[in-house]
């Protein structure tokens, strides 16, 4: 059986439905989830999450399959409930926010939200293979354990020092795996560690089981793999606790980004493994859990995919999935927004190259119809905003003419009142928060700030960008950035780049901007087509600032040795200067104590001489 793990933070999820590997769900870099039917290879589903910008989804594992009513149907026989087939079903989703979504393929809409368990990202998320919970592993270093029928969390731990980035259930559903850069199985019956793993220096990005759990514990293995390592670990469950290094390893090309297993019953069924990597490379293995293997195995074949240009071009595979005829694999390879599936049939040669016309391929697939995609309905009354905005929503149903003479009012206090006037207000507000404001004054909103900066960009304003730039709250310069639309994200990277030439005391302001920029739109950066042209003068600029810090470090180095050697010489003149006058200071006490002895002697001297007389 094919196990499917969510996937981590490192990068946007893809993951194949289990069993059928009838649909393909994935999140792209505009934050909505897509479902895609890889039989008709057309989009099945899709959702857009209400906070879809500022809370990206992080991680994506599909539950178990079971038996859903679609609908008020009849009654059947009893002969006919016997062979009742079961579906995928439910999507758990983990987003930056620290909640869970559940949303139901069947029904077409979210099932239910599972927050007040994190107070950060959640960075993986498993279900469990017999009972209705979800185990989810956060930035806050806990694990949670949700009940799917109340909604609720059912238990909660301390699992790490650091986040956890990867959680696994036993195909029993007893024990838990998970891991920060320390991997630890716990008794999911006590909430107790049962066994600790070591050997990763970085995150464990992946963990999954390969074996089912035996009579004999002995032979419970699970696979693990962590960032920027090129190996697969293979770790056995030992009954003696004699489990501390890996057994065997497995090469890659690069980290592993999406893992399909089938699972191995007994020492005589080999272990099938399908691994898509970084590089978008997939690597096969087939392997004997019967013991040590002292040097790495190889995978016994390697696919890669380029397109049919005179200069081919490499396709990245998105992921991978293995069924039940050992011959058949399904692929996803492309991007995100619009990936190609199909299901070819595996060699026996060590490297397979396939070409595919993208462009073909994709033009077929957009023509195609979409099912259960609910098209909005825009009118002359609507008006179309930019996602991303707080406190702005289109207009949906109509209104009655009193409510749009009062919208009007306020449209036109609005229109009047000019920006100068909004940034007075701000200006006002965050004068409100210091000690003795009245507390009826508004306080100062990221959401003004976001607004601002949107209107400054596109009016260019020197005035409302100055007025936003010159925050120094961290907190304040993240949520305004998370908040943008990513319209405005590459007008704010080319306005930091043209003041990050400035004054420096500037420059330093413009970083902490730009630092932001980059941990909130990394993926939709990359993404851009033209992404050299674009940020080529913020490239180069950062290249010559590194170039001239390595030269002020060179010379950082040098005056330090030069005024070290001026202090010691200076310390040691001093010290010839106070040995000198501690010299003439023993002398003069010479001096001084002869002299005495001299005077001394005079006097008596003369009382001799007195005494004669």
């Amino acid at each position: 059986m094919a196990v499917d793990g969510g996937s981590t933070s490192l990068h946007l999820p893809c993951v194949f439905s289990p069993k059928a590997r009838q649909y393909l769900a994935l999140c792209a870099q505009d934050g909505k989830l897509r479902v895609w039917n890889t039989d008709s290879k057309t989009l099945h589903q899709e959702y857009v999450p209400s906070a879809h910008l500022s809370a990206t989804c992080m991680c994506i594992a599909w539950g178990p399959c079971r038996t859903v009513k679609e609908g008020p149907q009849r009654k059947k026989r009893k002969s006919e409930t016997v062979g009742v087939e079961k579906k995928a079903d439910l999507l758990a989703m983990g987003t930056a926010a620290g909640t869970v979504l559940i949303y139901s393929t069947v029904k077409g809409s979210l099932h239910c939200t599972l927050d007040e368990g994190h107070s950060g990202g959640v960075n993986c998320v498993q279900w469990h293979p017999l009972d209705s919970l979800l185990y989810s592993g956060s930035d806050d270093t806990n694990i949670v354990e949700w009940d799917l029928q109340t909604g609720k969390a059912r238990s909660k731990w301390k699992a790490d020092r650091a986040a956890v980035t990867s959680v696994c259930v036993s195909p029993d559903g007893k024990l838990l795996l998970s891991a920060g850069q320390i991997i630890k199985m716990w008794d999911l019956n006590t909430k107790e560690i049962y066994r600790k793993f070591t050997g990763h220096s970085t995150a464990v990005t992946t963990l999954c089981f390969a074996t089912t759990r035996p009579p004999d514990s002995n032979s419970l293995y699970f696979l693990s793999g962590a960032a920027h390592d090129r190996l697969l670990s293979v770790w056995q469950v030992r009954e003696d606790g004699k489990d501390k290094n890996s057994l065997v390893s497995f090469t890659l090309t690069d980290e592993p980004r999406h893992i399909d297993i089938i699972t191995s019953n007994s020492k005589e069924e080999a272990v099938r493994l399908a691994v898509v990597c970084k590089d978008g490379q997939l690597h096969f293995f087939e392997h004997f859990l019967n013991g040590p293997c002292k040097k790495p195995l190889s995978p016994s074949c390697t696919v890669l995919m380029s397109d049919t240009k005179e200069s081919p071009m490499p396709i990245p595979l998105l992921a991978a999935a293995l069924t039940t005829d050992p011959r058949t694999v399904v692929l996803a390879y492309g991007n995100h927004l619009q990936p190609m599936m199909e299901k070819v049939v595996s060699t026996k040669e060590r490297h397979v190259c396939l070409t595919r016309d993208v462009q073909t391929s994709l033009s077929l697939s957009m023509d195609t119809t979409v099912s259960k995609v609910k098209t909005p309905i825009v009118d002359t009354k609507c008006r179309v905003l930019v996602p991303g905005l707080p406190g702005h929503q289109a207009p949906v149903k109509g209104t009655s003419q009193g409510s749009e003479k009062r919208k009007k009012q306020t449209a036109t206090k609005e229109v009047r009142m000019s920006i100068e006037e909004r940034l007075c207000e701000i200006n006002l507000s965050t004068a409100s928060t210091a000690k003795g404001a009245p507390k009826g004054t508004a306080s100062l909103q990221t959401d003004n700030f976001a607004v601002l900066l949107v209107q400054g960009l596109e009016s260019n304003d020197a005035n409302i960008l100055n007025e936003v730039f010159q925050t120094r709250k961290e907190m304040v310069v993240r949520k305004t950035v998370a908040r943008l639309p990513l319209s405005a994200v590459l007008p704010l990277v080319n306005e930091l780049t043209n003041r990050l030439q400035g004054h420096p005391f500037t420059a330093v302001l413009m970083v902490r901007w730009l630092k932001a920029v980059l941990m909130h739109h990394t993926s939709y950066l990359v993404s851009l087509p033209d992404l050299v042209s674009q940020l080529g003068v913020l490239y180069h600029m950062i290249e010559s600032r590194v170039r001239m810090f390595h030269k002020l470090t060179k010379l950082h180095g040098k005056l330090y040795l030069l005024t070290t050697q001026t202090f010691t010489q200076i310390l040691m003149w001093d010290l010839l200067a106070l040995n000198e006058l501690r010299d003439n200071a023993a002398n003069m006490r010479k001096a001084i104590v002869q002299l005495g002895v001299h005077s001394l002697q005079l006097v008596v001297h003369e009382g001799v001489c007195h005494s004669q007389l």
